[in-house]
């Protein structure tokens, strides 16, 4: 499993659709070792990521709650605290 993802499942507030389509590009770059899409790749590409965020939003919507929230947080949620502390 790639390092960059991360648990979705118990976030507060809820995973962000962005957050989500975040998450499954990145999934999809690491299973096709496609890191930036041409004529050939794009389609195959983002057809690949809209499945598994359709996916991804099914499965997070019928899973019970966590009893407790993921260890860290999803790198958009890092970069957005981030820019907090810095204004």
């Amino acid at each position: 499993m790639c390092r960059n993802i991360t648990t979705l499942r118990g976030l507060q507030p809820v995973a962000t659709g962005t957050e989500i389509e975040a998450a499954a590009r990145q999934y999809v770059r690491k299973i096709s070792g496609v890191q930036s899409t041409s004529a050939a790749t794009e389609a195959a590409f983002e057809r690949a990521v809209f499945s598994i965020t359709q996916a991804t939003t099914l499965l997070l919507s019928e899973l019970p709650p966590r009893k407790q929230p993921p260890p860290t947080l999803p790198p958009l949620r890092r970069i957005a605290a981030r820019n907090a502390t810095i204004s």
